[in-house]
């Protein structure tokens, strides 16, 4: 090794990042390899949990992974940061002019479900309550007044009641497939078209492997989404095989595979 080397590597090896990881190392008596996929992953956690930016009346909350099966014990469910609007001046105020404080509150409950699950988190009734400072049984009744109104509000403890059920991303899916626009997807649905983009292409990885002939346990191991939805996309690929949306996605989907490879 040069001498030109050799400083280089002295000067990396009094990094920060090298300092934390030689300090882990010695700590927990790990190899250094094992320290530094130990810093890397922790680096990460830090990094999606602290690059979110506030906007005035927005809070940070940790929602509960959408693709996670409902019933299973929130302990032991993977958790993403969400930003929720509480107070939007503007908006809130003619929402109020116009339909009351129940009606206010039914528009947040609406913006803050529809806002975790474009970032990918689902909350609870128990979560909405306590973001709005209200109770539980309020939630539940306000939501149940705008689900008979048919607007889709997804949430843990409506998955669980729903039983066999379809999910909302299925209901969305079908509507999609259907030929319904994005626009009108979003007005019937109050769902953005961000989450439909998600969902839509969440669809095409299901259905790409099973036209693979992957296994439903293959594809959940590859996927890490439920037996419950993958059974449901690939009834909703069985009912709409031949639609034209259906095989555009398909399309799309595997040419940007195809690119990124």
């Amino acid at each position: 090794m040069s001498l030109s080397q050799n400083l280089s590597s002295r000067l990396q090896s009094k990094t920060v990042r090298q300092s934390i990881i030689s300090s882990i190392a010695k700590d927990f008596n790990l190899t250094r390899i094992l320290a530094e996929a130990y810093f890397n992953q922790i680096s990460d956690y830090f990094l999606r949990h602290a690059e979110l930016t506030l906007s005035t009346g927005q809070l940070q909350y940790l929602a509960v992974e959408e693709n996670e099966p409902a019933g299973k014990p929130i302990a032991l469910c993977r958790k993403v940061p969400v930003r929720l609007t509480l107070q939007n001046a503007d908006e809130d105020l003619t929402v109020y002019k116009k339909s009351g404080l129940r009606g206010l509150r039914e528009h947040k409950v609406t913006r803050v479900t529809n806002e975790a699950i474009d970032q990918g988190g689902v909350l609870s009734y128990e979560d909405i309550a306590f973001i709005l400072t209200c109770s539980v049984v309020t939630i539940k009744r306000d939501m149940s007044r705008l689900r008979r109104q048919g607007i889709i509000l997804p949430s843990r403890g409506w998955r669980q009641q729903m039983g066999r059920g379809q999910s909302h991303k299925t209901q969305i899916l079908d509507l999609y497939f259907r030929g319904y626009q994005f626009t009108e997807i979003e007005h019937k649905t109050h769902h953005s078209e961000t989450a439909i983009k998600r969902y839509l292409q969440d669809f095409a990885r299901v259905a790409l492997l099973h036209l693979k002939r992957f296994s439903t346990d293959e594809i959940r191991i590859s996927t890490g989404f439920s037996h419950r939805l993958i059974g449901e996309y690939l009834a909703l690929y069985k009912q709409h095989a031949q639609r034209p949306a259906l095989k555009r996605i398909l399309q799309t989907s595997k040419k940007r595979r195809t690119a990124s490879q």
